[in-house]
C-alpha cells in the first residue's frame, strides 16, 4: 500500500502524531546508521596514530639508547670499568699486548707505541700531564679508551664518562667505547687531557669537529705526529703512542655490548681483558715511572715488572 493510500485510511489527529513519531524514528535509525560507519574511521584512525606514535617513540628510544647505556645501566658499567680488581689487573700483567711493541723505535710513524721520548717535561697543575687526542669516530681510538679508563682509574676519578661507539662507516664498524668528551678527571698524582675532535657521525660528508687542540697541544702533535695517526697518546713527554697499541684491536670488541665487554675485564681468561687489561698495566707502568710509583695500590709488583720493558 502506498503512502497516498495509508494517510488516506489514517482518521484522526494522534493517528496523524503516531505516523510522525515513527517517520522521526525512522529518519534517526538512518542518521545513526549513516554515522556509525564514520565514528569507526575516526576511531581507527586514532587508535593507528596511537599506535604511530608508540612505535615512534619506541624507534626514537632505541635510537638514543643506541650509543649505549644510560642511567644506572652507565653507573654500572663505568664501576665495573674503573673498579677492575687490582687482582685481575695483576693476574694479567702485560697479557697479550706484543711487548716487541712497546718502547721499541720511535713511535712518531705509528710503528712502535709507549715509545721513550725526550724533551721538555709535560705537566699540568704541578703534575705529570697525560695528553690523549682522538676521535669518536676512530675505531683504535674506541678499544684503547676501555685501557686508558681502567687504567687512569688507578690514579684518579673520573666523572661524566658516556658511552659512544666508532664509526659506522670506518673499519670495525660501531666498536663500543665511551666518550671523554664532556668529562672530567680528579687525581693527586697526575693530570689527564683529553681532545675528541670530531663527532662519530658525518655531516655533508665529512665528519663533525668537536673539539680543536690548544697552540701547545698542537705543537706536540707537528712534533711527533708525523703521520697523522690517532689516537695520540703522550704520557708526560716521557712516553708516546701514536696509533693502536699493538694487541689493542677493536676487532676483539667486535658483536659485544657494553655491558659483557664491562664485565669481561674482570675475568682474566677473557680475551678482553687479556687485551684492554694488558694495556692497561703498560699505560699503568708508563704513568707509575713519572709519579715515582705512587700509589703503591697502582703501581704494584706486577706493574713494576712492565716499567722494566718501557
Amino acid at each position: 500500500m502506498g503512502k497516498a493510500s495509508r494517510v488516506k485510511y489514517e482518521t484522526g489527529r494522534q493517528a496523524k502524531i503516531a505516523t510522525q513519531r515513527a517517520a522521526a524514528r525512522r529518519a534517526e535509525q538512518r542518521r545513526r546508521l549513516f554515522i556509525a560507519p564514520g565514528s569507526v574511521v575516526v576511531v581507527v584512525a586514532v587508535v593507528v596514530t596511537f599506535v604511530l606514535v608508540k612505535v615512534n617513540g619506541k624507534s626514537g628510544a632505541a635510537a638514543a639508547s643506541s650509543e649505549g647505556p644510560t642511567g644506572a645501566a652507565l653507573t654500572s658499567l663505568v664501576n665495573q670499568v674503573t673498579g677492575v680488581p687490582q687482582s685481575t689487573l695483576d693476574t694479567i700483567g702485560g697479557g697479550s699486548i706484543n711487548s716487541g711493541g712497546v718502547g721499541a723505535g720511535s713511535a712518531s710513524n705509528g710503528g712502535a707505541s709507549l715509545a721513550p721520548v725526550s724533551g721538555s717535561p709535560l705537566t699540568s697543575g704541578g703534575k705529570p700531564e697525560v695528553l690523549y687526542v682522538g676521535a669518536e669516530y676512530c675505531p683504535y681510538c674506541a678499544a684503547e679508551r676501555w685501557s686508558m679508563i681502567v687504567a687512569l682509574s688507578r690514579f684518579g676519578t673520573f666523572s661524566g664518562l658516556s658511552t659512544t661507539h666508532s664509526s659506522s662507516i670506518d673499519t670495525d664498524p660501531n666498536t663500543p667505547t665511551f666518550t671523554f668528551y664532556g668529562s672530567s678527571y680528579a687525581s693527586r698524582y697526575v693530570s689527564f687531557t683529553a681532545v675528541e675532535e670530531t663527532k662519530n657521525y658525518q655531516a655533508g660528508g665529512s665528519y663533525v669537529p668537536l673539539q680543536t687542540p690548544t697552540s701547545a697541544e698542537q705543537a706536540l702533535l707537528t712534533r711527533y705526529d708525523t703521520s697523522k695517526s690517532i689516537p695520540f697518546l703522550d704520557i708526560g713527554n716521557s712516553y708516546l703512542q701514536v696509533g693502536d697499541l699493538p694487541g689493542v684491536d677493536p676487532s676483539i670488541l667486535a658483536g659485544l655490548s657494553w655491558s659483557q665487554i664491562g664485565a669481561d675485564l674482570s675475568n682474566p681468561s677473557s680475551p678482553v681483558a687479556q687485551a684492554v687489561d694488558g694495556a692497561a698495566d703498560y699505560l699503568t707502568a708508563a704513568i707509575c715511572k713519572l709519579t715515582g710509583n705512587q700509589p703503591a695500590t697502582a703501581c704494584t709488583p706486577a706493574v713494576k715488572t712492565l716499567e722494566a720493558k718501557l
